[in-house]
């Protein structure tokens, strides 16, 4: 297995990358996460990546994170989840915000990104639960269903999805949703 490769960047196309490794061109297909952390074309870069042997073919695919790796390596188990489809998953979203949807079992998080619908939406929550979403070392303060509920509200008012997380950890447990939302408001404007 090849686990890591460390070279010159040579080529650069979405959403593949060619790195020379001491002579050795390999192509790499990365998620869009990773493909805009890259340095410019000849700098010397360092890529994590994960072989996938097919009958027809070995294809490396690369991640600038562990996290991200460990993400799309847990995504491919899923029934139904193919190697690209979970680099699509990495690409539409951040690890962090694919954790925050398997906890919060939030199906359409994921069926905005193109080739995920509602049933494997559903199957991706169901069979990654407790897997990607305990990566986020905090348990929500107030119950899920509230939580959903009070960021639902507020990426309505306009905050982002980063924004109204945030609120959402400052939140007391067992808070109902309006005074839930009353409380985010009123972290979000300090």
């Amino acid at each position: 297995m090849i686990g890591r490769l460390t070279g010159t960047l040579y080529e650069k196309m979405p959403p593949r990358i060619g790195l020379d490794v001491q002579g050795v061109g390999y192509e790499i297909d990365v998620s869009m996460t990773t493909f805009y952390a890259l340095p410019e074309l000849g700098a010397q870069v360092t890529i994590l990546t994960h072989l996938t042997v097919r009958e027809d073919a070995h294809i490396l695919f690369g991640f600038s994170s562990a996290q991200e790796r460990a993400a799309f390596r847990e995504l491919v188990k899923v029934s139904g989840i193919g190697a690209r489809t979970a680099l699509a998953v990495l690409s539409g979203m951040s690890v962090a915000d694919l954790a925050q949807a398997i906890t919060l079992q939030e199906p359409a998080r994921l069926t905005r990104i193109p080739g995920i619908g509602t049933k494997t939406a559903q199957r991706l929550l169901l069979e990654m639960k407790g897997k990607l979403g305990a990566d986020l070392g905090a348990t929500p303060s107030v119950s899920a269903g509230n939580q959903t509920d009070v960021l639902h509200a507020l990426t309505a008012l306009g905050y982002s999805e980063r924004e109204s997380l945030t609120a959402l950890k400052t939140l007391p447990e067992g808070v109902s949703v309006s005074d839930g939302i009353r409380l985010a408001l009123k972290s979000l404007s300090r």
